[in-house]
């Protein structure tokens, strides 16, 4: 069984949320001698470090042939589509207790029903900083449920399909309506060790319970929750610390960004269109010893990879992909083309990527969108555009995307980190 995808659940199944996923690649990089810096306050970053914002984490090898110098870097996101409890859940109707939930992201919501239901995410609660503290959380009992209509009540749902209204049909039952329960603020208070009343705010949301594990006879398949995008943000990291012990042979430094808010489009100030990345490497090129000059020579010699799962052919819907661009699972990373510029690829990126990818005997595939679907977007044409930087979309294919739990292939883990690592460690 190949280690580097049963490392893969390990890392999904610490990440719950955008914010747990930044604290377990926090702690690879603490392990590897990554040194974080102070966002807010005195900016001084090492040789190799990191640094957080939010549910976004960046980080760094620096140069060593100094300020100017070309960078390789991967940008990824930390969240997936799911429901986020509201800011007033507490709800109750036909004796039971509800939480209010608002989907975030272009989730599918039938698979979010008739699954058991944690919670996670981060708390702020009072404290003598004017924003309050931050704290994490993480609750992994069955706590929430959306119980689906008996088909006795909804005899054409097999034949009409399945409707649901958001506002209606997506809240969650946990618990009776009695006087056993507690509010959702007391609740969330206990959980994180804080009064009721010191609770200012929170980013709360739902995850499965059931973890991620292996599929098929043979182990060929992974099943689990946040494959998109949390397996993009594995294999950066894991390249990037791959990347380190040949920094004195490279002269080009190395960053990857793991994005908040990419499935709602970014527009965030820790989102890959806000400025987050913009002024981490102007601070960088700056403590290099960097002008302004060099920073522009710098990014004028990069290559930017955006890293987002791909579309495999579906064997029950080959009719929804393009006919000349099948995409198998388990026969590597995917590069993924749009003249309109949903993806930022274009022939001198994507051959960049392919002679990362060749030098370590890693074959790629490339997709393209049928013409009469509307195709998804990633943060490859922002991050090209916010950047000026040369920008390859690519990604390991899968089913199931936005589904409460998704499918890949086992092989294309240990096929995705070899193409990234090679990626990070050649530049022209």
């Amino acid at each position: 069984m190949s280690t580097d995808a049963t490392d893969l659940l390990s890392f999904i199944d610490a990440s719950p949320s955008p914010y747990h996923c930044v604290e377990e690649v926090a702690r690879r990089l603490d392990a590897a001698e990554f040194t974080p810096a102070d966002w807010t306050g005195e900016f001084e970053p090492s040789g190799a470090g990191y640094v957080i914002v939010g549910g976004t984490l960046i980080a760094w090898i620096s140069p060593s042939g100094g300020p100017g110098s070309p960078l390789r870097l991967i940008g990824a996101h930390t969240d997936s589509p799911n429901l986020r409890i509201k800011p007033r859940p507490d709800h109750e109707a036909a004796g039971f207790r509800q939480l209010l939930v608002e989907p975030y992201g272009g989730l599918l919501q039938n698979s979010w029903l008739d699954r058991d239901l944690g919670l996670s995410g981060r708390v702020i609660v009072r404290s003598e900083g004017s924003r309050g503290e931050s704290r994490l959380f993480r609750d992994d009992r069955p706590l929430l449920r959306i119980p689906q209509l008996a088909i006795h009540l909804d005899r054409d749902v097999n034949t009409v399909g399945l409707k649901l209204n958001p506002a209606v049909h997506l809240t969650p039952v946990w618990g009776l309506g009695d006087e056993r329960g507690v509010g959702f603020t007391q609740w969330l208070a206990a959980r994180v060790d804080a009064r009721a009343a010191d609770v200012l705010g929170w980013d709360v949301m739902c995850h499965d319970t059931l973890r991620g594990g292996f599929l098929g006879d043979d182990n060929e398949l992974i099943s689990s929750a946040r494959l998109d995008n949390q397996v993009s943000c594995h294999a950066a990291v894991r390249a990037l610390i791959a990347t380190r012990s040949t920094r004195s042979t490279m002269g080009h430094g190395v960053v990857i960004a793991l994005f908040d808010h990419e499935e709602v489009g970014s527009e965030t100030s820790s989102g890959a269109a806000g400025a987050v990345l913009s002024q981490a490497l102007t601070r960088l090129n700056a403590s290099w010893g960097g002008t302004e000059s060099d920073l522009a020579t710098s990014l004028a010699g990069s290559m930017f990879l955006s890293a987002d799962m791909a579309h495999g052919t579906h064997p029950n819907y080959p009719d929804r992909h393009d006919v000349g661009h099948g995409i198998r699972l388990g026969a590597g990373p995917v590069v993924k083309i749009n003249v309109n510029q949903r993806y930022a690829t274009d022939g001198h990126s994507a051959a960049a990527f392919r002679i990362a990818a060749e030098r370590v005997d890693v074959g790629t595939q490339t997709y393209s969108h049928r013409n009469d679907l509307p195709c998804g977007s990633t943060i490859g044409p922002i991050s090209a555009a916010r950047l000026g930087v040369p920008t390859v979309d690519v990604g390991a294919a899968q089913l199931s995307m936005h589904s409460i739990r998704e499918l890949m292939a086992t092989t294309d883990v240990e096929l995705l980190i070899a193409s990234f690592t090679s990626w990070c460690t050649i530049a022209e």
